[in-house]
């Protein structure tokens, strides 16, 4: 049975792994989800190698929340690093779903957005193991994860159906192009 893993913190404000497990398992079946859970984002790259290795994963997800502080971006870049070292060395791809603590300006809007981010990484890494046709289709569409979608940049009248704010709310987003919900923020 293919396995995909889902890696998350204890320092993000929401809980993005249960949010991950919770919405894979929605998604399909005909796979098994494996969660761990470490300190902070330094600590994914090691985890998300272990579960590809030891656990066969053939996808996992690493899920954070870098602070605001300039310490912490230099974190997130160093976790990112590690995190495309350890998929080089697996052959293996880890989608990184960091939101930073900085992108929204009230807490409620983080919460949102952690889990917005987390439901769309979510369909993505279900396509890119089932469907990556849909993928393909969805190429050069300015799709965003967590916020509402732009468009191409050749089509800007498609953005009269994509939704009005920076976040496209709390429901799970169904990844489709046209739902205007699903996409790439970061």
């Amino acid at each position: 049975m293919i396995r995909i893993g889902v890696v998350d913190t204890t320092f993000a404000r929401a809980d993005m792994g249960g949010e991950a497990v919770s919405t894979l398992r929605a998604l399909g079946t005909g796979f098994r989800v494996l969660r761990r859970t470490v300190p902070g984002i330094k600590d994914l790259p090691v985890a998300c190698k272990k579960l590809i290795e030891e656990e066969d994963c053939r996808l996992v997800m690493a899920l954070g929340m870098p602070g605001a502080k300039p310490i912490d971006k230099t974190c997130a870049h160093e976790a990112t690093q590690g995190l495309i070292q350890a998929q080089l060395m697996t052959n293996t791809h880890i989608l990184e779903v960091f939101v930073h603590e900085d992108e929204a300006e009230d807490a409620r809007t983080l919460h949102d957005l952690l889990l917005a981010r987390t439901r769309d990484h979510c369909q993505n890494a279900y396509d890119m193991l089932f469907r990556p046709d849909a993928l393909t289709a969805r190429a050069g569409s300015g799709v965003r994860q967590g916020y509402t979608s732009v468009g191409s940049a050749l089509a800007p009248a498609a953005r009269s159906d994509m939704g009005t704010g920076p976040l496209h709310g709390t429901k799970a987003s169904t990844g489709s192009p046209s739902s205007g919900t699903s996409g790439v923020k970061h």
